[in-house]
């Protein structure tokens, strides 16, 4: 099944790198909007940058969406922040009303401008946002709340730019949408069945299907607390 109304695209961002810490990290989790028509290739828009390659952007995080939708949620959470009257405020690079984790499923995918994308995998929360959001534990509200966002991979190359609609053409596996692998990865996370069938969907990158593995074969849920709060400064004096 395929959506017959397109959804627009309510804003397409890319960010440069800058100091997120006071130890010069770099980071392009300030998105700001593109201007004009933009090229998605295989890594990700033209001009928009990751400082940490090895955890952010590739061929499986190449383009990041968070939906508009949750902006008033977090609003009513954690009050009022200029960073959340504008899209980006979570380092996305497409902001779309109208599509949320429970509606999407790994291995949809969309037509976007000249190019289509595949959903890969959901977003796994990193310290940046909390040092985005000036709260020592946003990473962790973000993973609690379910409202993560997701990923996508790049099928075909393309034009796209803001304006642009998402037309949803195929969905290869709807019963794994993204709302319901954050339930085993961060709720329900030692259900044996549930594992089982992860580490066995080969269109979730292998990373994803290693977590379920491991915890298959360890009885034991991997430490997220560097991902989540950073490196912990030692105590002194």
């Amino acid at each position: 099944m395929v959506d017959r109304q397109p959804i627009p695209l309510d804003a397409l961002l890319v960010g440069t790198l800058s100091p997120i810490d006071e130890r010069g990290t770099l980071s392009g989790i300030d998105k700001r909007p593109a201007i004009g028509p933009v090229h998605l290739g295989a890594t990700g828009l033209s001009g928009d940058q990751q400082g940490d390659l090895k955890r952010h952007g590739g061929i499986d995080k190449a383009v990041h969406h968070y939906p508009r939708d949750h902006y008033r949620a977090w609003a009513d959470e954690i009050g009022f922040l200029a960073l959340l009257e504008q899209p980006g405020a979570f380092g996305e690079n497409m902001s779309v009303s109208g599509l949320t984790e429970r509606d999407v499923a790994v291995g949809d995918r969309f037509r976007l401008g000249g190019a289509l994308l595949e959903v890969s995998q959901g977003r796994q929360p990193c310290w940046k946002l909390n040092r985005r959001f000036g709260l020592a534990d946003m990473a962790r509200r973000v993973q609690q709340s379910g409202r993560t966002g997701w990923y996508y991979r790049v099928i075909e190359e393309g034009v796209v730019s803001a304006g642009d609609v998402m037309q949803r053409v195929e969905r290869r596996h709807p019963e794994w949408t993204i709302a319901r692998l954050w339930h085993y990865l961060y709720v329900d996370t030692l259900n044996r069945d549930a594992l089982a069938e992860i580490a066995g969907l080969d269109i979730l990158p292998s990373s994803w299907r290693d977590y379920a593995a491991k915890r298959l074969q360890t009885r034991a849920v991997e430490d997220w607390t560097r991902r989540l709060d950073g490196e912990v400064k030692p105590v002194t004096g």
